[in-house]
């Protein structure tokens, strides 16, 4: 299992950052992100508890479900299905509000699952690439809000 965690300062309210990054079109903003779909909403919200996002990125499709969702605090989600196959522990998304913004953490725990190759398709190839969509998404985040 790999562990990617990527943290950023916003300088936007922690309610706009929690709204921008709980809402999965915007992860498109990443050209390793090249579609999504809302395919069940959810309780609260749109993407709120129990939604279902549907993501195709440039390494692989993904069905993944919210499991927690506390505005504008943290939202938890998880993998269910994805090609090529992964096993997904946790994935979180947390804000804070901080001198000059809202600080993001960005954490997810996975690993690809592939006879023989999965541990290193995992930590070369799985880990960079999350890494950098996640990055991507944040950098909208930070050139959109400040604007707003």
């Amino acid at each position: 299992m790999q562990t990617v965690t990527v943290e950023r300062t916003i300088a936007a309210p922690q309610d706009a950052v929690f709204d921008f990054m709980s809402n999965a079109a915007n992860f498109t903003r990443s050209p390793l992100v090249l579609r999504q779909r809302l395919a069940e909403p959810g309780r609260k919200a749109p993407y709120g508890p129990g939604a279902v996002r549907i993501l195709l990125w440039v390494i692989g499709w993904f069905r993944e479900r919210i499991t927690a969702y506390d505005a504008p605090h943290s939202f938890d989600y998880t993998v269910e299905r994805s090609f090529p196959p992964s096993e997904h522990r946790h994935g979180r998304v947390s804000f804070a509000a901080v001198e000059g913004g809202t600080r993001v953490t960005w954490t997810t725990t996975f690993r690809v699952k592939l006879p023989l190759v999965g541990g290193a398709v995992t930590r070369w190839v799985g880990r960079p690439m999350l890494a950098r969509a996640f990055n991507d998404v944040l950098d909208a985040a930070a050139a959109d809000l400040p604007k707003r």
